[in-house]
């Protein structure tokens, strides 16, 4: 795999729908296609330039078809949430093997207003429909309350530790325009908002939005010819892993492996340290994953993540800025979360956030798929080669 990193790879285009939130007016394939031609009028380049398509949801070739796209390569990959991270790394693999010289990774979701949207459902034949869902665990916010609940246990923390990163992500928030929540937050006011699931409060839980966007991934080499050459963004490092579809047998309810392996390849493979990373985006579907990421990422020691976001080092003028677009909690969530983390990376690494940080060089994105099922991490960078 050596070949994908360290520059050899560049994101040109990258864009999100010209609105999110409440969109009833567009189905999820149109969300999609809003999103994919944005990302390619970012690029340069047109819909008659790709010839690779990803995407998580629809079938790859609904939304080929929908763009009026021929591929010559098509990938599905779906672990959940976080399955762009595992897109960009199976388009760069798919450029350096000459699979595809074009590749448009594409995401749309009517997570709000459920337009075009297929129905949510879990068989009682799958793993979780025989072993969870007959003891109450159907959703996100009831299979993350024990994993949480443990979390806390294990690290002598309390429960208002969960009110941290939802208090430090609403910062950023506030300088974002276009972040479905803006108002400032306190921990007590998380903690009085209405109970979903024990632990959780409502604001420890994800927006649910309409929305999508978009990337476009070439060679390091055809990205300097093209218009949008000083906006490149270059892979440098990649993981992935998976655990089990059931919560219930995680490797320990308390960590999560596929977040500690698919970050040590990342830092493994871009050759580069902790120290390096000038900017982190940790998907944030519930208020806990943040304070896993920084852990099992290996950004803090055991017991240290809600100390280190209490303190303000996530935060606005913090030596670690994290999830600067308001996160999954407050920016926005259509159900699959992870093109927004990547986009908000990207942004930084340009130059064109609405909250952006000076002097961001070196991105870290990490995403979690189908609860603790799946993960993805990425390093980019706004530099070709890394000195």
């Amino acid at each position: 795999m050596s070949g994908i990193h360290r520059g050899a790879v560049a994101i040109v285009g990258a864009a999100e729908t010209d609105e999110l939130g409440s969109l009833p007016g567009m189905s999820m394939l149109d969300l999609h296609a809003n999103a994919a031609l944005n990302a390619l009028r970012d690029a340069g380049l047109t819909v008659a330039d790709v010839d690779g398509i990803i995407t998580a949801g629809p079938m790859a070739m609904e939304v080929s078809d929908y763009l009026g796209i021929v591929p010559r390569y098509l990938d599905g990959t779906m672990v959940g949430g976080g399955s762009f991270m595992l897109h960009v790394r199976h388009a760069a693999a798919a450029i350096a093997s000459g699979a595809a010289d074009v590749v448009l990774i594409t995401h749309g979701e009517s997570g709000r207003s459920r337009v075009g949207m297929p129905p949510w459902n879990r068989t009682p034949s799958s793993l979780p429909g025989q072993f969870e869902m007959p003891y109450g665990a159907l959703a996100p916010y009831s299979t993350f309350t024990l994993p949480a609940l443990r979390f806390l246990h294990d690290r002598g923390m309390d429960i208002r530790d969960l009110a941290e990163p939802v208090v430090a992500q609403r910062e950023w928030a506030q300088r974002n325009p276009r972040a479905l929540k803006k108002e400032p937050i306190t921990v007590d006011e998380v903690m009085a908002a209405s109970p979903v699931a024990y632990p959780f409060t409502k604001d420890m839980c994800c927006v649910v939005t309409d929305g999508g966007g978009a990337l476009v991934v070439v060679s390091a080499e055809r990205a300097a010819d093209l218009p949008s050459a000083s906006r490149a963004v270059y892979l440098q490092g990649s993981g992935e892993s998976a655990e089990s579809p059931l919560i219930s047998q995680m490797d320990g309810a308390s960590s999560f492996r596929s977040f500690r392996l698919s970050s040590q390849e990342a830092f493994r493979t871009a050759g580069i340290r902790h120290d390096d990373i000038d900017h982190l985006m940790v998907y944030d579907a519930f208020a806990h994953l943040p304070l896993y990421g920084l852990e099992d990422l290996g950004f803090v020691g055991h017991g240290e993540s809600a100390d280190f976001m209490r303190d303000g080092h996530t935060s606005p003028g913090g030596r670690l800025p994290m999830n600067t677009n308001g996160g999954g909690l407050s920016y926005t969530h259509t159900g699959m979360y992870g093109m927004f983390a990547i986009l908000e990376s990207v942004r930084q690494l340009r130059g064109e956030a609405a909250a952006q940080i000076d002097g961001v060089r070196v991105g870290f994105v990490q995403g979690v798929g189908l609860f603790f099922a799946a993960a993805g991490a990425l390093v980019l960078s706004s530099e070709r080669e890394l000195g």
